[in-house]
This record gives C-alpha cells, structure tokens and sequence, in this order.
C-alpha cells in the first residue's frame, strides 16, 4: 500500500512509519520537516497543514493517517484536500474528546465534548477534548462512515515519550532510594505502548477498517507497575505509599507531579476507558516490563538531568513530602 502520514516523526508518528515500513507498505511523510532524518527511505514532503498543502497535490496514496489535527478547520481543509486522491482517512483522536471524565467504563458511542465558541483555536483543559470532538466530526463528514477511521488513544507511553508522564517512574526506580508513590497501590492505570498501538493502527488501515476505536491499554494496578520498574531496574529503591488526603494536602498535582495518579473525581474515568472493541479487533498489548525496559533504555541514552524532566517531583520536592510524610505518619502510631 501507498501511506501518506500527516505529522511529524518523533513519537506517534515515528513508530506508526517504523510499522508500515516494517510491513512492507510504501510511506510517504507530510510535515514541517520534522525528523525526517531517521526514515530516509521514505518520501518527505516539506509544507505546513495550516498554509501549504500545495507538496500534496498531484499525489495519490492508499490511505491517510493524519496524527496532528488539532483544530476543524485544518482538519476539514486536510480531508477536503485528499477526497479525491486518498480513499481512506484515519484520524488520531483523543478519549479526552468524551464531554465528561466523570463517568467509568466510556464505550465508543459516550457523548462527546463540544465547544462554547466553535471557532475557537486556543488549547486549554477546556477545550483540547472538544476540538478533537470537532474534528472527527470533520473528517466523518468528508469522507463518510465507512472511509474514515478514528482512533481514540488514552496515554500513550514507550521510548521516545518526551513527555515523560511515564518515563518519570522507571528513572525514578533507577535511581533508587526512598519514592514517593500515591496510595492506594491497587488503583488501577491505564497506559498503552506506542508501539502495540502503531501496529494496531496499521493492522486496521491494512483492512481499511471504519468507525471510531477507543485505543487504551490494559488495566493494571499502580503497585504492580511500581515494583516491575524497581525490579527492571534492579534498584534499591523502596515504595513510601502517601495517603491521598495528604498529597492533596500538600498540592501534589495528580498525573503531572505523580504521573499515573488520578484521583479527581471530574477525571477518575481517564483511567477506565471501555477498550472491548479495540481488543475484539486485534489490538493486543506486551508486557509492562518489555514497556518499562525499552524506556527506560531510551530514557538513560538522552542522559536527561534529574531536574529536567517535564513531569514528576523534582527531588527536593519529594524529599520534603516524604520528610513530611513520615513526621505525620509517626505522630499517627
């Protein structure tokens, strides 16, 4: 097949090309030149969905998958451009675009979110779901029920996760010593490998599969993730599991600060996605040991400082929790 990936090369992207490739399919890349270094073997094609579409005309590909639509109207100028040229448009959703996170166990018909002010472009808490909402609706719009295929990731983890919202907790492990973790280590995480949802992603375009999947991971308990990344990294390290009333206490943000951790009860259902159809068609899921190995592997090549990565405690606001976790946890026996 002849693939046209709209997006850059750095994560998503990267290893949604490294599977078609691997599969044998002809890859062509649209971007702003972004890491096209690392697939010479594909054609790239230098223009910028918001202004030029022009590198694009002319073309024709099998299919489409388009990673970076993040406002309807790029969206619908993107998929309006390739009608007549590309017979099958995927669009890389969001579960953020549900209208509320309140809810557990979201399937693929849940409500989804909508916009205030429909023309708006701005990127907050607020509105990133809806927009992604929108944009489905675009692209269903244009190419119809059973030409489009939307994929709805929750978080997506591996190597090459800049990130870092799960990078944090196999370097922390790495680095041994006490780990703040937040109680309770039965709660249950939802995450999924990039590189199971590329190959799934290419699996279904490979079938030109229609409809809307919600692509999340399995369900795992929050110790079970914490001591496989203590025993992947052969560390010392010992798990202080804080009460959530304290880290709420103390202003801990949830999934930044402590990645994983979501205790809110507005967005509690971010980790309990329904992934039942996406499994029922062939979505399949390594081990989280395989997941914490290789990014941690990654991680320890870009030789990133302690206090550089873009979530989790630094370390001297986690020694200060911890200090005070154990003052209060004393006073407590």
């Amino acid at each position: 097949m002849k693939i046209l990936i709209v997006g850059g090369t750095r994560f998503v992207g990267r290893y949604l090309t490294a599977s078609f490739l691997q599969k044998g399919h002809q890859v062509t890349l649209f971007n702003r030149g972004s890491n096209s270094e690392s697939f010479p073997e594909c054609q790239t094609l230098i223009g910028d969905r918001d202004r030029d579409l022009k590198p694009l005309m002319g073309g024709t590909w099998d299919a489409v998958v388009d990673t970076c639509g993040y406002f309807p109207r790029q969206v619908e100028r993107m998929a309006k451009s390739l009608k007549e040229s590309v017979p099958h448009y995927t669009y890389i959703s969001s579960v953020s675009a549900y209208k509320s996170m309140e809810e557990k166990n979201q399937t693929e018909v849940s409500e989804l979110g909508t916009l205030d002010d429909p023309y708006t472009e701005e990127i907050n808490g607020e509105t990133y779901g809806p927009l992604k909402a929108a944009c489905e609706k675009k692209v269903k719009t244009v190419y119809g029920e059973f030409s489009s295929l939307i994929i709805r990731p929750g978080l997506i983890v591996g190597p090459h996760d800049y990130s870092d919202r799960f990078t944090y907790w196999p370097a922390r492990a790495a680095r041994g010593g006490e780990i703040l973790a937040p109680a309770e280590p039965d709660r249950l995480v939802q995450f999924i490998d990039v590189r199971d949802l590329a190959e799934w992603v290419t699996s279904m375009v490979e079938q030109k599969a229609s409809g809307v999947f919600n692509a999340v991971g399995d369900d795992y308990k929050m110790g079970e993730v914490l001591t496989a990344c203590l025993s992947i990294t052969n560390s010392r390290g010992r798990l202080v599991w804080a009460e959530e009333t304290f880290l709420k206490e103390k202003k801990v943000d949830e999934w930044i600060e402590l990645p994983l951790w979501v205790s809110s009860k507005e967005f509690i259902g971010i980790q309990h996605i329904n992934n039942d159809k996406a499994i029922d068609s062939g979505l399949t899921f390594r081990s989280i040991q395989e997941t914490i190995m290789d990014t941690l592997k990654w991680d320890q090549k870009r030789n990133i400082k302690t206090g550089d990565y873009k979530a989790g405690l630094s370390a001297d606001r986690e020694k200060e929790l911890l200090s005070e976790w154990h003052t209060r946890s004393a006073s407590h026996s």
